[in-house]
């Protein structure tokens, strides 16, 4: 018998052995984590205690913060192990999240992200085609934009993930958030800030007259490369693709099995003709 989303309880799918950062700590340490461990969002807690979470889109949008505290999304959306997915779906998409830090007795006991939903959603016979939960309307980029320029644009756009077309608009593969954190590097550097010290208003008086003051000051930030975004995805081979008849379950299981966030969608001829998130694939369940 094929469980059903309401049987499913968190506690059967979450992931126990979480990866969270204390506070106090840096944003280095965050970024590391979330390169090494190649997860979406680090729980931020203090003795246990779940306080807060920074995701891949809080470094991206605060790339000169370096204090955690300053970062994180305070109290965080949660769910209790005894809840079923398809409410942690319902939580995940009235709040667009990406994934639920799963407390017991006030202390942080694991965490569900979409990706274990959509790995329950792959063992289950869902046979509603994909056409139903399709993005259509897409934003996409050429394969030679930079890099950093990617990133503007994905945020512009408030997306996570970007088709890459190139110069005869045929699909070569797919740029994430995740993508990027991973081609990111930590740029310091040291500038300077001239203050003057004279005690006049006198717009005319000359710079070598007036008694300045140079301060000089270290910033730490994380910074997108400028190389073209096709050389970010030019090792992932051929990109994993459906079509609009697709099945629910068919595709989950596709993407559970490629740890897909989102799969483009094309028609007969191999064009583009939209992107399925796994977000939008959990309203099958709801």
């Amino acid at each position: 018998m094929v469980d059903s989303p309401e049987n499913i309880i968190v506690d059967d799918v979450m992931i126990r052995e979480v990866a969270s950062a204390e506070l106090p700590g840096s944003r280095d340490e965050v970024l590391e984590i979330l390169k090494t461990k190649h997860i979406s969002g680090v729980p931020i807690v203090k003795n246990g205690e779940l306080l807060g979470i920074v995701t891949r889109t809080d470094l991206l949008k605060n790339r000169e913060e370096e204090q955690i505290a300053l970062i994180m999304t305070r109290n965080p959306v949660t769910i209790s192990p005894g809840k079923s997915i398809a409410e942690a779906a319902r939580l995940i998409l009235e709040n667009n999240i990406r994934r639920l830090p799963v407390v017991e007795n006030n202390k942080l006991s694991g965490i569900l992200t979409i990706a274990d939903i959509i790995g329950a959603m792959a063992k289950m016979n869902i046979t509603t085609p994909i056409s139903d939960y399709l993005v259509n309307h897409v934003v996409s980029v050429w394969s030679e934009t930079p890099i950093s320029v990617v990133g503007a644009i994905m945020e512009l756009a408030d997306v996570k993930a970007v088709p890459i077309l190139d110069s005869n608009m045929a699909l070569v593969g797919v740029a994430s958030d995740k993508d990027l954190i991973g081609a990111s590097i930590i740029e310091d550097r040291t500038e300077v800030s001239n203050m003057s010290s004279g005690s006049d208003d006198d717009a005319w008086t000359w710079e070598s007259m007036r008694d300045t003051m140079s301060l000089y000051y270290s910033v730490s930030k994380i910074k997108l490369p400028s190389y073209p975004v096709k050389d970010i995805i030019k090792f992932k081979g051929e990109p994993e693709t459906v079509v609009s008849s697709s099945q629910v379950s068919e595709s989950a299981k596709k993407m559970r099995r490629k740890r897909l966030d989102q799969i483009p969608v094309i028609t007969s001829s191999r064009n583009l003709l939209g992107l399925l998130r796994d977000k939008d694939l959990l309203k099958a369940i709801i």
